[in-house]
């Protein structure tokens, strides 16, 4: 097994879409902001491309319960290298400071409605910060393309992408932020059957939908076969679907330290099908790039062979 495994790393070290690292050095820097309106901080960390001076998309990050803004690393570092300014975003009260101080449990019950309506509002906040700094910062001025902003998240952080693009809690609950011009949810949790008919029918931006064939709750009752949920009650936009065969809930996190040598040879593989496939999908939407586009559509599924038990699309 781990010999089968070290040989899929090492087959995918040539066939690579897009170079990683891309061609652009990555700076980062810390912002710990706090909204006055709701009296809540929002800690960020921006990955940029340290060369480059003209406007570039942004991509906002949400992390998974238990997160934070120092995780999902080999997402921010591999985007800002390819020319996106990628803002990940730490959410208060569903982060890792929870886990830290009150274990398992206290996990588990961050995962509340009132956490869920704070982290939409806190994606909102944070657009406007960037605007504030595309004004004035020495830094960052002029630095951002606030007209192609994606919005992408794992677990938690799905539910809180598909609410900034139009996904509803409830009859009278709508987070929606116009900025925002695509989405990619990452293992996204699905509402309550009663809700899913009416929660998905605003949604209206392309998206690509990420999941696994293993891809279980560590905490919720969301299971394999319901991750397509989201993608199967949208209806209206493009959207992508990729469903990892044999990935489990954890492949997007970035967990190679925590994980044993054999998981850690999977997540080589799977991370780098990620990150060809996620670059491809904002290249398409945010750089409006015809040729990312047509690989999408003809070319994605041939790359991922084996590895996806299933690709679809709509269009």
């Amino acid at each position: 097994m781990l010999l089968s495994c070290l040989l899929l790393a090492l087959a995918f070290q040539d066939t690579s879409t897009y170079p990683d690292p891309g061609p652009h050095a990555v700076a980062s820097k810390n912002f710990d902001w706090n909204d006055a309106e709701r009296k809540r901080d929002v800690p960020v960390k921006i990955y940029y491309p340290q060369d480059v001076k003209t406007p570039v998309p942004v991509i906002l990050w949400s992390h998974g319960l238990g997160g934070n803004r120092e995780a999902y690393v080999y997402l921010g570092k591999f985007w800002a290298s390819h020319g996106y300014v990628v803002v990940h975003l730490q959410h208060k009260g569903s982060d890792s400071a929870v886990l830290r101080d009150g274990g398992m449990q206290a996990l588990r019950t961050a995962g509340n409605a009132r956490n869920a309506m704070d982290r939409p509002k806190d994606i909102t906040f944070v657009i406007d910060q960037l605007t504030k700094l595309n004004q004035d910062d020495g830094d960052f001025k002029g630095r951002f393309n606030l007209n192609a902003i994606g919005v992408g998240g794992h677990s938690f952080g799905a539910q809180t992408t598909l609410l900034a693009g139009g996904q509803k809690l409830g009859p009278a609950t709508s987070f929606t932020d116009s900025r925002v011009k695509a989405l990619m949810p990452m293992s996204a949790p699905v509402p309550a059957a009663i809700l899913r008919e009416q929660a998905y029918q605003n949604i209206k931006l392309p998206i690509m939908h990420m999941t696994g064939t293993k891809d279980d709750s560590p905490i919720g009752e969301t299971k394999p076969e319901e991750r397509r949920i989201p993608f199967d009650k949208i209806s209206g936009c493009p959207q992508w679907f990729i469903n990892f065969q044999d990935g489990d809930h954890m492949i997007f996190s970035g967990r190679m330290a925590r994980a044993d040598n054999e998981q850690k040879k999977q997540d080589v593989v799977f991370q780098k099908l990620i990150k060809q496939c996620s670059l491809a999908f904002w290249n398409a939407h945010l750089k409006k790039d015809a040729q990312a586009l047509d690989w999408l559509n003809n070319h994605m599924k041939t790359y991922l062979g084996k590895h996806a038990a299933s690709v679809e699309t709509k269009r």
